[in-house]
């Protein structure tokens, strides 16, 4: 599914839900059993989600989660790599290791201290308790709450509003984000001055963009 999204330019977001009042619980049980017994399965297992969630973060358009329901383990991690995050009223969401004793291993230690801050993660994780959908909100981790049965909705205007986006934009602006995420301000500052160029020499939409607008038509997108 991946690398459909990186070939096709028509697309202009990827949204993840899940099925009914459950959007993901982690691992399978069978799979979980194994790996106790068999920690070569394990880190298999997990240097291939690993894997998959960088390649999602590095996506050149948004990954939306649309959070419908029970989120735990696993799902909390693919919620963390998401870059928008919208999440039902009635959801519950938990990080939720902690209650097994058992080290996340799917990025929450990492990905929640640097998306979350320090605190918020350190009580999500430590105390593995469980929020709804407004307390999402409140910690960082969604972008907006609604009720269950609008999230749909709310998910297709957020979509609507990426539709009429160049591809070329939403890929630069998105690694643009994430790679300067973990540098000094000054260095950062730089890297967004590099990209600018970088985007301007790689992509006509810009100039595109500037010259609809002075001629007061819609845009022709080089990627359709």
């Amino acid at each position: 599914m991946l690398a459909q999204v990186e070939r096709d330019d028509t697309v202009r977001a990827l949204v993840l839900t899940g099925t009914g009042e459950t959007f993901c619980v982690g691992m399978d049980l069978a799979c979980l059993e194994r790996g106790f017994r068999d920690h070569a399965y394990f880190r298999s297992f997990l240097e291939r989600l690993a894997a998959m969630l960088l390649r999602m973060e590095a996506l050149p358009v948004p990954v939306i989660a649309a959070v419908n329901g029970l989120t735990r383990a696993g799902g909390f991690e693919i919620v963390l790599a998401s870059d928008l995050v919208l999440i039902a009223n009635e959801a519950r969401i938990a990080d939720d290791h902690g209650r097994f004793a058992v080290l996340p291993g799917g990025g929450s230690t990492q990905r929640a201290p640097r998306k979350l801050g320090w605190q918020r993660a350190a009580d999500l994780i430590l105390t593995a308790r469980w929020i709804e959908g407004p307390g999402a909100v409140e910690y960082g981790i969604a972008l907006r709450s609604v009720p269950r049965a609008e999230l749909s909705a709310a998910v297709e205007d957020l979509v609507d509003r990426l539709r009429g986006k160049s591809r070329a934009f939403l890929g630069a602006a998105k690694a643009a984000m994430r790679d300067g995420a973990a540098l000094p301000l000054e260095d950062a500052v730089r890297l967004e001055i590099d990209r600018f160029i970088q985007h301007l020499e790689r992509s006509p939409d810009a100039l595109e963009g500037f010259t609809a607008y002075r001629e007061k038509r819609p845009p022709r997108w080089s990627m359709r």
